[in-house]
């Protein structure tokens, strides 16, 4: 039987790797008598930092999706894109390092026994417990199967975080309290840390996909009825603001486990920037306050979903406009402002540049690493365009005012 091993491309000089002599170029094969295949076998197995790097962050390929969803975002998109925006993971490695959901079903069973002897978190995407539901949903036969690694997980104690895309007619409803029901009571040594339920998003490119529609007012206010009642299961931000409901207040979310997810987004930007603003907070060595600062104009642009939060916490500061951007590129569905482009900012702020002011803030969930939005626009081309100073602020409301009024 072949062993497994990864090679090694540098060794930091002075480490311990380096100490006792390994080179770069040399294949590391175990630790200990215990096998390395890829980064968690390393971080598991090696005490401290040995000093080695390879050649990818995994030390092996990316694992992918080999699921169809009905929903799928991907499938979604228009051609031309970067590539990197078509790739689809679905690696319980990303999972428990980087907070990627996975499906479970191309998780083999000794994908499965090393979560359970590492004691590695994981975030699942679940969307139904109906076997031939999710099955369906997932356009994969082994979707309804795989269910039995989530119990597994459960039994074991993992620590799970999970999420249901929810899709009008299929899996609201009495399906999504079937649902809940199974997996609330599944939580009995309580190491389901949340549970999400995120409404499909759909963009104007669903050309020969699964016919699917949006939420609207009354399906959305029904999904939130039913949430009601489980401890532990959060609605993302979008259901509340299309049913018109009221969106709960900070304490409702805990440590807020499924931010990430769009789940208590607003509670939270409201309570960091209310407090600074309130002056219970303070911002880097001193107190920040309105008064103590210039008056100087500015502006922020956001998606159609949070304008009229974002307006609201800013309407007692005549220095600041707030801009609503329509999503042209994606479609008029398509409205959180973590997927507006460059494009749509630039084409629909140009008639208003001379109300831009000194500075337009733009969120950073908008950008990718390179910041580039997604159809690759760079920031120097929107400052360019606009005749405005960009600058980028963390989604989080003492950031955001102190963005405003430093």
């Amino acid at each position: 039987m072949s062993t497994m091993s990864v090679l090694i491309k540098n060794v930091i000089p002075g480490s311990p790797a380096d100490n006792v002599g390994i080179k770069a170029g040399t294949k590391l094969v175990s630790i200990d008598g215990n096998p390395i295949n890829d980064v968690l076998d390393y971080m598991f197995y090696a005490d401290d930092d040995m000093g080695l790097e390879f050649d990818t962050f995994l030390m092996s390929p990316k694992r992918s999706c080999g699921n169809g969803c009905v929903f799928c975002f991907i499938d979604q998109l228009p051609k031309g894109m970067r590539s990197s925006l078509y790739f689809k993971d679905d690696d319980s490695r990303l999972s428990f390092l980087q907070g990627n959901y996975i499906t479970l079903t191309n998780l083999t069973q000794k994908d499965a026994e090393r979560i359970v002897q590492m004691r590695t978190p994981v975030n699942i995407s679940v969307h139904s417990v109906n076997p031939d539901l999710r099955a369906k949903l997932m356009g994969n036969k082994k979707a309804g199967d795989s269910l039995k690694t989530l119990k597994r997980f459960a039994k074991a104690g993992i620590s799970m975080n999970l999420q249901l895309v929810l899709c009008p007619g299929l899996n609201d409803k009495e399906e999504l309290t079937r649902s809940l029901k199974t997996l609330t009571a599944l939580n009995e040594r309580g190491n389901i840390e949340s549970i999400a339920c995120v409404p499909v998003g759909l963009t104007k490119f669903r050309d020969g996909l699964f016919p699917l529609t949006a939420f609207g007012k009354d399906e959305a206010a029904d999904v939130i009825k039913i949430i009601g009642g489980f401890n532990g299961v959060y609605a993302s931000d979008e259901f509340y603001l299309t049913a018109g409901i009221p969106l709960p207040e900070y304490e409702h979310y805990g440590a807020f486990p499924q931010y990430e997810n769009g789940v208590g987004m607003w509670a939270h930007l409201k309570h960091g920037y209310m407090a600074v603003d309130s002056g219970q907070l303070t911002i880097d060595s001193g107190q920040l306050t309105v008064d103590s600062c210039g008056m100087r104009k500015i502006s922020i642009v956001t998606g159609v979903l949070a304008y009229p939060l974002i307006k609201s916490l800013v309407a007692r500061h005549p220095n600041v406009n707030v801009f609503s951007v329509r999503n042209d590129f994606f479609g008029e569905g398509v409205t959180v402002s973590g997927l507006l482009t460059g494009t749509d900012i630039i084409q629909q702020l140009l008639p208003q540049k001379h109300l831009l002011g000194e500075e337009l803030l733009i969120g950073a969930n908008t950008l990718n690493a390179d910041k580039l939005f997604l159809d690759d626009v760079t920031i120097a081309e929107v400052e360019e365009k606009l005749g405005v100073r960009v600058k980028i602020v963390e989604p989080d409301g003492k950031a955001l005012f102190a963005a405003c009024f430093e």
